[in-house]
Parts: structure tokens; sequence; C-alpha cells
């Protein structure tokens, strides 16, 4: 693994804000290609926030989101359905339809994006369930299967158009610790294997650890980031307090 080689995304001088309020300021950071990349913070620090700038959602007051050195929010048209296309994010819940079966909602960005006849999208759609150990489940309905398998099935849809990032918004929560590690196996493995590029929000100290090349983490607070680095090193050497008490998992001074 480990994050060598080119720039893949930018984030420069970038501020939120809803209405008065400002949530992030000033926020810079770049991703490497085949790097695994956490974003962490407490709650509110902004983590999704910033997640839906780098994916395009939500526009910032100031500053870009560039990938591959094309601005997400500037583009439109063509170019902006190219950029789409290099990632795929899976969200928090797994967001899976219920009345679809785990087959159906991996091929469902298939139906949207390309002209392949339906044998092809199937599989292509129950490949992508076999890299994450579900093509025995692919007929299953969500309801029919674990939190930890709904997760895995999120992130086959958020592979199924091959894209270069995957963005997973907190893969670990609401999972137990055995499923949380398996997870973390899987993400590694598709790092390895595959070169994808992950960008992870989480809080979850025991997968940073295990996961990630580097992180950033941000502060409610002062609306910026406190730390950037490898985690071990942020644990080992930060000498910002709140940083040294989220890694060495210290109760709060306050």
């Amino acid at each position: 693994m480990g994050g060598q080689g080119q720039e893949l995304i930018r984030v420069e001088g970038l501020t939120s804000a809803f209405g008065q309020e400002t949530v992030l300021e000033d926020i810079s950071f770049n991703v490497m290609h085949g790097e695994v990349f956490v974003i962490l913070g407490g709650s509110g620090s902004g983590k999704s926030t910033l997640l839906k700038h780098m994916i395009g959602l939500l526009k910032p007051q100031k500053g870009r989101v560039l990938i591959n050195g094309e601005d997400i929010v500037a583009a439109s048209g063509e170019s902006r359905q190219r950029i789409l296309r290099k990632f795929g994010v899976m969200y928090q819940s797994g967001a899976l339809f219920g009345s679809m079966t785990l087959l159906e909602n991996v091929r469902l960005p298939l139906e949207e994006f390309t002209q392949l006849p339906a044998e092809a999208m199937d599989l292509i759609a129950l490949m992508k369930l076999k890299l994450v150990g579900l093509a025995p489940f692919a007929h299953h309905l969500p309801a029919e299967t674990s939190g930890g398998m709904q997760k895995r099935a999120g992130i086959a849809r958020a592979m199924v158009l091959d894209p270069e990032i995957l963005f997973l918004d907190e893969p670990s929560a609401g999972l137990d610790p055995g499923t949380s590690a398996d997870l973390d196996e899987l993400i590694l493995k598709l790092a390895q294997t595959l070169k994808i590029t992950f960008v992870i929000v989480s809080h979850e100290l025991a997968s940073i650890f295990k996961v990630a090349d580097r992180a950033v983490m941000l502060d409610k607070r002062s609306k910026t980031i406190i730390a950037e680095g490898r985690p071990a090193e942020l644990r080992a050497a930060s000498t910002h307090p709140l940083v040294r008490q989220f890694f060495n998992r210290e109760p709060s001074r306050t």
C-alpha cells in the first residue's frame, strides 16, 4: 500500500457555510493515487460536509475541489459526468433499495450510465458482489442480509463502474468489532489489488490505525484541520491536546 505517486485530489482553501454559520474554514489538503486517506474528527466537526463537497454535492463558499486537476463544482455537462464517473460513493447506511435484490442494487449505476445489454450488466454486478464476498447472496433482499453484508453490497455498487476513487462515509458505523475488522480487511484488499484510492470518513480508532495511510483531523471549534499525517505518528508526536486526546482515547478535560 502507500500513498506514493501522483496527486489525485486537491482541496484548496475550502470554506463551507450554511446561512450565517461557517462549518469549515480554509481547508486545504491533497490525496495521492492509491492512498487510503481518512477524514476524522469529533461529531459536528464537518466530516460529512467535507465529503459532500469532495463529491460535488455541495458548492463551497470559497475554494475548490480538484479531481485529476479538474474543478468538480465548476464542471458542467459532459465534463462533469466524466468527473463523476471517476468515483463511487458508499453512504453511511449502505443506502440500498429494500425492494431490490443485492444484484439489482449493484447494477443500478450500470443502468443509469451505460448502454450495456441486461446480461452484461448482471455479469458485471455479480463480479463486483464476488469481489466483496457476496456472490452467494446476489438474489437476497437487503433485509435478508446482515448490516455488514449491506455495507459490502454498498461498496460493490460504488465499484460497479470501475472508479478510481471510492468515498466511504462511516463504513464501520453500527457494526460489531468483528464485522468492522472484516470490512477493514476488504478495504485493504481492494486498495492493494485494484489500486483504488479510498477517502474514508471515520471516527473508529481501530479502523483508522488499520487502514489509513494518512489522515486529516477536523476540529469543530476552529472549523479547520488541526492535524495531518500518518495516524501512528499523530498519536505519538502531536502536541495538539485535542489530537492527543482523540488518538489516545483520553477523556475530555472540559
